[in-house]
């Protein structure tokens, strides 16, 4: 009740602004004039025959959400399960399956981590710093390679240098406390862009405080000839983590990550022929304490490096465009559990989109081809299949074969009750889904079916209550179901409102266990219900209200509402932001309580 009554308040503060200067709102990113980067074949937005979603910079910054975990909340069949708040700890699911099975990019620069997906989204970028975010859905191994199981997110870092500065503080509940700045310049020939925040709070609950730090940078040169792009970014997180791993009844655990991104890419353009080489160096280290008090208890520490060199190339013929590339690249692991590993792989890509029937239809077949050291070769084909049927409506299918390696984590991670198994083979599936699409002027909507039928899905079994739980190929796994998202725009009173639906409904059937006692526990969003309204009715006055439903397959429901609340003058952004203001009870994942309604006042100021 206190922050309805601080928001009824807000808007008759507002109100009474009325006559007060503000700085022009940004040209939405229309969908139409999008290319999505992410693949070889770069094609526009509308032109894709697959189901992404597009997260523009304009929904970015009109969203009550202060990280990408909050953000990819509000896209249906994209299930974020956080572990505290502000994206301390969080794992990444896409159309159910694992946190192991989706794939993270940054600039096309996959995200990942050799030891365990569940380090996925240590990497995901200040929203200060990011231009659009790509989600790729259903069967993307033939594109990224493995790992891209249930779909892939691109994360697009700004390019416009002199439109980013800004310096920021926040302040809110749990004694939460946020400083950032954010500045470029564009010399002509080249740019630089750099961003640098900390983020601090004593915790909404006992041993949940937290301390993380982001720096990031991007430069580009010789912009004019033969450009060179060079981003890094460096994060560390210093959390409590009450309940987070193990049992709800360890309260007192202890997690400290650093994760880092140097990457080095230039674009080479001819008539016919585009070639984007990249060098690649990420990092990573975890260091796990069971008891924060006491680490002599039980430590873990991991040191993971990823190096690599990516050669991609589209080439554009009369028969139409053909893409094909090469990722070479190698890990090396450092773990006190996990042992000393190494492993070098080497991805072929090739695919060719096809144009018939005077341009209305498109057929984009293609395979890729990778070579693990130490789990030998596999391919995975698929192929894109859409028809155009006016300048509006747009059918689509897709079909592919994809598949994940085990972590090392799966292979070797032993500790009290657990053991790893160094015998596991990939987990592997068929994946398919037909859709749809309209675009208007004001309206998008897009629906499609999904299925995708997994084997040698990797559970963590035993037969005896005493035994350990070991690590095991044992089950299949058929999922399956629909989703639909609609975005609608239009003007009141010269302003722009937009509201956006999202719905998923998944189903998924997992074979009995012949084992007694099984830890995979199936636990997706089964139903999935998003809605998002934006409004503006005064020149220097928005709102924007987000509604988030979810039915678990356990059976669990609840429902979130968060709300923004922005007026501009001049040069000043003022906001306050309200999380859950309607106090749900609720968990996302291993039983950690999420906050009650809470409040955070921002305050920006552009330069």
């Amino acid at each position: 009740m206190k922050i309805l009554k601080i928001y009824c308040v807000l808007c008759a503060l507002l109100v009474l602004n009325m006559s007060l200067d503000a700085q022009e709102n940004n040209k939405e990113e229309r969908l139409d004039s999008i290319i999505i980067s992410s693949s070889r074949i770069q094609l526009p937005f509308k032109e894709n025959s697959r189901t992404i979603t597009v997260i523009s910079s304009t929904e970015i910054m009109e969203s009550p959400a202060t990280t990408i975990t909050e953000l990819l909340q509000q896209v249906a069949g994209v299930d974020i399960r956080r572990r505290g708040v502000n994206g301390m700890q969080a794992d990444l699911y896409i159309r159910g399956g694992g946190f192991d099975q989706t794939l993270l990019l940054i600039d096309g620069i996959k995200m990942d981590d050799a030891q365990t997906g569940h380090h996925t989204m240590n990497m995901a970028l200040p929203i200060e710093v990011i231009q659009r975010i790509e989600i790729i859905k259903g069967p993307a191994a033939r594109v990224f390679g493995q790992n891209a199981f249930t779909g892939a997110i691109n994360i697009v870092t700004k390019n416009d240098a002199d439109n980013v500065n800004m310096a920021r503080f926040q302040v809110g509940s749990y004694n939460q406390q946020r400083v950032s700045g954010t500045i470029g310049k564009d010399f002509g020939n080249s740019a630089l862009i750099a961003h640098a925040s900390v983020n601090t709070s004593d915790g909404y609950r006992y041993n949940t405080d937290f301390s993380n730090q982001n720096y990031f940078i991007k430069s580009s040169f010789n912009k004019e000839h033969t450009p060179i792009h060079i981003v890094g970014y460096f994060t560390e997180r210093k959390f409590g983590a009450n309940g987070f791993y193990a049992s709800p009844a360890a309260i007192n655990q202890y997690e400290e990550t650093q994760s880092s991104l140097i990457g080095i890419s230039t674009n080479l353009k001819s008539d016919r022929l585009i070639f984007k080489p990249r060098l690649y160096w990420r990092r990573h280290q975890d260091m796990y304490e069971f008891v924060r008090q006491n680490p002599a208890i039980y430590r873990n520490l991991h040191l993971t490096n990823k190096v690599g060199a990516e050669f991609n190339a589209s080439y554009d013929s009369k028969s139409g465009v053909t893409g094909f590339g090469v990722d070479f690249a190698k890990v090396f692991l450092s773990s006190n559990n996990l042992g000393n590993r190494e492993r070098e792989m080497i991805t072929v890509f090739l695919e060719h989109r096809f144009m018939l029937a005077d341009n209305k239809l498109d057929i984009t077949p293609g395979v890729a081809g990778t070579y693990f050291s130490d789990f030998d070769f596999h391919a995975f084909p698929g192929i894109d299949v859409g028809y155009r049927i006016n300048g509006h409506l747009k059918l689509y299918a897709n079909a592919g074969y994809t598949y994940r390696i085990p972590t090392y984590t799966d292979l070797f991670y032993s500790d009290p009750t657990t053991l790893g198994n160094e015998n596991l083979n990939p987990e592997e599936a068929i994946s398919e889904e037909i859709g749809v699409t309209f675009s208007h002027s004001n309206i998008d909507i897009s629906a499609a079916l999904f299925n995708r039928n997994s084997t040698n899905i990797i559970d963590y079994v035993k037969n005896m209550e005493t035994d350990l739980w070991q690590a095991t190929n044992i089950q299949e796994l058929n999922s399956y179901g629909l989703e639909t998202n609609i975005k609608y725009r239009f003007n009141v009173l010269g302003h722009q409102q937009r509201m956006q639906l999202g719905y998923t409904y998944l189903k998924e059937a997992l074979d009995a266990s012949r084992f007694a006692f099984s830890r995979y526990s199936i636990n997706s969003l089964k139903h999935h219900l998003t809605i998002t309204n934006h409004s503006q009715f005064l020149k220097n006055v928005s709102h924007s209200v987000v509604y988030k439903f979810a039915e678990r397959t356990n059976g669990e429901t609840y429902s979130v509402v968060d709300l923004k609340i922005t007026l501009n003058v001049k040069a000043f952004e003022f906001s306050i932001i309200g999380n859950n203001i309607f106090n749900e009870i609720y968990t996302e994942t291993n039983q950690v309580p999420m906050p009650k309604g809470n409040v955070l006042l921002d305050v920006g100021y552009k330069f």
